[in-house]
């Protein structure tokens, strides 16, 4: 009986171990994952000195991919102010495609440089 106790003892013991390894993730190891299809989208046209949109507010989460789509008819320059920051070169064509993730939660804005306008402030959430 002491044989058995010690055997039962030492396999609830060796479980517990296994279920606190495989049920505790890294941070520092884990990459999140977001489908492709997840992507969030703005649309930003750029004509006649008017800029739209402008001054909106859109959600997204950490690490989803967030995709501007610009038509512009001037030389231009997009700045992402998210840690790390981006900057974009926008041309005077259609259907340009700027792609980019933002790693901490909180306030981000977009705004276009020469023009001096924000695009849009993305509500970054975990």
């Amino acid at each position: 009986m002491r044989a058995a106790g010690r055997m039962l003892a030492a396999i609830i013991a060796g479980s517990a171990i296994v279920a606190a390894c495989s049920t505790t993730p890294d941070p520092d190891r884990a990459s999140p994952t977001v489908p492709p299809d997840a992507e969030v989208g703005i649309a930003v046209r750029i004509a006649g000195g008017t800029v739209t949109p402008t001054n909106t507010r859109t959600e997204a989460r950490v690490f989803q991919l967030i995709v501007l789509r610009v038509d512009s008819d001037t030389t231009e320059e997009l700045h992402v102010h998210s840690e790390p920051g981006y900057t974009f070169p926008v041309e005077p064509r259609a259907g340009q495609e700027f792609r980019f993730t933002v790693m901490v939660p909180g306030r981000v804005d977009v705004e276009l440089h020469h023009a001096g306008k924000t695009v849009t402030t993305l509500l970054i959430r975990q």
